[in-house]
């Protein structure tokens, strides 16, 4: 497939203003100031910025949450249109991974109830047979296996981790080929996090998922991205073209720095041994905290 006719996903010269009252009197707050930018897919942008800046605000917007003051968002150089129907078109191809995994998901319905309302609004022709089959496949896509034991259970009964990959799961249901991932990890235990990215890396390289990729962490996105773009005061301030990216970026993350520059970690060992061939010893602490005059 050549670039051109690779799917996109453009924000041309976004603004959302929200009007604020107090008393008798108004003022509008500009959250975004023509702020623009193209996803293709395959490809992931990061964008970055301090708390306030208008990320999640252009999340919105990108998926009809939020209607812009002024600005278009276009897929595949077509407006995304307004109608109900259009907005169901759009979102088929346009789904979101919220930051919240706790509050993303309906604690009164199953997990097989997560994915199969999607699949039967998105792919109506599929049988009651079919949807279920087609939910078990996304659980197993996202490492939640066996497919059957989690199925039936409640969102109450999975940890953090586990819930962000349903959510992942249910967006990649009706067949989404952009995803806008709002601090998908900022919830999670920090042991959590770097599976989740690798999942993410993986999902998106098998089907060529473009994807919008939101966070404070500038290591992460260095990583899983492959263009940084910052906002700053609600407009964009530049952008960041990144190098090659590492198949699986979260896995990086771990190695030694002198590795990362020169892929291995030789240098830097030797560095910390003083000697060739010798090896760090660590001395371990007891149990209980020692005093001090008696610390190993």
């Amino acid at each position: 497939m050549n670039d051109q006719a690779r799917p996109t996903l453009e924000a041309r010269n976004l603004v959302k203003d929200f009007t604020l009252r107090s008393g008798l009197k108004t003022s509008k707050l500009h959250a975004v100031k023509d702020v623009s930018f193209t996803i293709e897919a395959g490809r992931t942008i990061a964008l970055v910025g301090e708390s306030g800046s208008g990320k999640s605000t252009i999340a919105r917007m990108l998926m009809k949450l939020e209607t812009p003051t002024s600005g278009q968002i276009l897929l595949n150089g077509r407006s995304s249109g307004t109608s109900g129907r259009e907005i169901a078109r759009y979102r088929s191809d346009v789904q979101m991974v919220f930051q919240d995994p706790f509050a993303s998901l309906n604690p009164y319905h199953s997990i097989a109830h997560h994915l199969e309302r999607p699949l039967r609004i998105h792919h109506p022709e599929l049988s009651g047979k079919q949807v279920r089959a087609r939910a078990l496949e996304l659980l197993d896509r996202v490492r939640l296996s066996p497919a059957d034991s989690f199925a039936d259970r409640r969102p109450h009964e999975l940890s953090g981790g586990q819930r962000q990959r349903v959510a992942i799961a249910r967006a990649l249901a009706p067949g989404a080929r952009f995803i806008v991932a709002d601090e998908p990890v900022s919830m999670l235990d920090v042991s959590i996090r770097l599976g989740v990215l690798n999942l993410l890396a993986d999902l998106q390289r098998e089907d060529d998922l473009g994807v919008l990729y939101i966070t404070h962490d500038l290591a992460t996105a260095r990583h899983f991205s492959d263009e940084i773009m910052v906002l700053y005061r609600r407009r964009r301030r530049g952008a960041r073209t990144g190098g090659h990216r590492h198949p699986r970026p979260a896995a990086r993350l771990h190695q030694d720095p002198a590795e990362r520059r020169t892929g291995s970690r030789e240098p830097r060992q030797a560095a910390r041994r003083g000697a060739p061939g010798a090896q760090r010893r660590l001395t371990l602490l007891p149990p209980h905290s020692p005093r001090p005059r008696t610390a190993p």
